[in-house]
């Protein structure tokens, strides 16, 4: 059994006595260690260091009545018991660096002491799970009965409170920093769109679908809303990820849903399986379009009911874990086409956003750009920084709306490294800035060419020609390199007009045409 912790507040006034008739007063946080069933392995005895005599006392009378229960006494400083925001911030800083431990322990918030506004704000911080305990309400013994009283136990379910929306204003700033990476970013729809991911990661536990090009920052941001939800402990497991692109064949099933030993051949042990991996965390499909129709199937039981069937298992396993899938590519036209499950997307799809490209992002280009310095600058231990005229030429190039960024922050992490790198002194000069440009668009002319594209330049060395020709060259060269010799690929070529010529000679007909290009057979085949 998990052990059992209580948080209280010292009550000056109801807590007080010496001597041995304070025995016969009921003294709260005495009292609720003396109830045989609500037994504690700890008690952190929350104090000012005025009343520190007073704790003292108090520690030694747990003891007394409940020899089991550990105290710990806890100094925590506010002028005014009377003052809202003074006595919340106290009790807040305090629960913020408190290591609670929830696999282990469970929590009860004893609210009986202390003055009214000490009782709502620890109200406020059970409900807002600050706190991630149940409230403890005591009471007296009735006239006449004597004994420890009563006591019950409240589960919230409190609104929030305007007093107190200024320090909640705070941690959601926080929390969107947080999901940004500390960048100050400017594109005014993408900080909407980080300001109501961070409301829906912290309010909900439903599927969260992120769609959007390759190395718009997808798995980055998952991985930062697990982190941002294990602050808050909302999550007490681990962060699993798996690119679902990369699994194949009966490993697959293997993978994401574990096996028994002996289920197919090398199984020579269990195997547990990400999604039981990822039990009271967070697990990220990325490229979740990649799944074959029988893992969908499966993955729709486990979201729906945290139960699926390990392969080779007789029985079910269970894993309650929180999902968020990733995919550069439209679900809703593979379901149209079969290959991906109208069930499955409907319930990954109930919160869903599109991060956008760094082109589409261009206002963000220099402050991501100055986090990747600063990045690389914590990984060397070296400043690296641009000249004036280097920076200003190539956030000219960023800013230019030809610029593809195909690769998008890939791409702008990838440039900053390699410029810091051959940068001499740490200084990125325009020289570096030149290279990595033309570096840049060699790269992205080459991405976007067609396979018709980089034979026919392979062939001609560079040289471009118009599309209409570069369609029928590439034909060509490919006849070429699939047949014997000349005449053979001109026979294939002229199948069709060779029959209507009196006089044939294929060879010589694809000599010519070669030679248009400058080229003959040695240069294609």
């Amino acid at each position: 059994m998990n052990k059992r912790v209580a948080f209280g507040l010292l009550g000056p006034t109801l807590d007080r006595g010496s001597g041995p008739k304070r025995w016969e007063h009921w003294r709260p946080t005495v009292s609720v260690c003396q109830h045989e069933d609500l037994l504690f392995d700890r008690v952190e005895l929350l104090h000012q260091a005025k009343f520190e005599n007073l704790a003292k006392q108090v520690e030694a009378d747990i003891l007394l009545v409940s020899p089991e229960t550990t105290v710990n006494r806890q100094l925590i400083e506010f002028d005014d018991a009377w003052d809202f925001d003074e006595v919340y911030g106290a009790l807040h800083d305090f629960a913020r660096g408190y290591p609670f431990d929830l696999e282990h322990e469970e929590y009860l918030l004893h609210i009986t002491t202390g003055t009214h506004v000490a009782q709502i704000c620890l109200f406020l911080l059970a409900e807002s799970r600050h706190y991630p305990a149940q409230l403890l309400q005591t009471s007296p013994p009735r006239k006449g009965r004597g004994g420890p009283g009563s006591y019950s136990v409240i589960d919230l379910d409190l609104s929030k409170y305007d007093r107190i929306a200024q320090r909640f204003q705070q941690e959601t700033l926080e929390g969107l920093s947080f999901l940004k990476a500390g960048i100050e970013t400017q594109d005014k729809n993408y900080n909407r769109l980080i300001e109501q991911i961070e409301h829906v990661a912290i309010h909900s536990t439903h599927p969260i679908l992120l769609t959007g090009p390759t190395g718009a920052g997808k798995s980055q941001l998952a991985k930062r809303i697990f982190e941002l939800k294990h602050q808050r402990r909302q999550v007490t497991g681990r962060f699993v990820e798996v690119n679902c692109a990369t699994l194949r064949g009966d490993g697959s099933m293997s993978t994401l849903f574990g096996h028994k030993k002996g289920a197919f051949t090398g199984a020579t042990a269990d195997r547990k399986g990400l999604l039981r991996e990822a039990d009271d965390g967070l697990l990220l499909l990325d490229e979740v379009g990649e799944l074959g129709l029988d893992e969908q199937a499966m993955l729709l039981r486990a979201i729906e009911e945290q139960r699926f069937m390990p392969l080779g298992g007789d029985q079910d396993v269970s894993s309650s874990f929180q999902l968020i899938c990733g995919t550069n590519r439209d679900l809703v036209k593979d379901v149209a086409e079969g290959t991906f499950r109208e069930d499955l997307l409907a319930r990954i799809n109930l919160w869903s956003y599109r991060l956008p490209g760094l082109a589409e992002r261009r206002a963000d280009i220099e402050p991501n750009l100055q986090f990747e310095l600063d990045r690389i600058a914590q990984e060397t231990g070296s400043q690296v920084r641009f000249n004036k005229e280097a920076r200003a030429r190539f956030m000219r190039f960023a800013l230019a709306s030809e610029t593809a960024w195909s690769a998008n922050f890939r791409d702008l992490a990838a440039a900053v490294t390699r410029m810091a790198t051959l940068a001499p002194g740490g200084r990125i000069g325009v020289n570096q800035v030149e290279d990595e440009i033309a570096r840049l668009q060699n790269s992205w002319h080459r991405s976007g060419e067609t396979d018709e594209q980089r034979l026919v330049e392979e062939v001609l060395g560079g040289t471009r020609v118009d599309l209409f020709d570069q369609a029928q060259l590439a034909k060509v060269i490919e006849v070429c390199r699939s047949s014997r010799s000349l005449s053979e690929a001109g026979r294939q070529l002229f199948q069709a007009s060779r029959e209507q010529r009196k006089s044939v000679n294929d060879a010589d007909r694809l000599r010519k045409y070669l030679a248009k290009f400058g080229l003959d057979w040695n240069a294609v085949s």
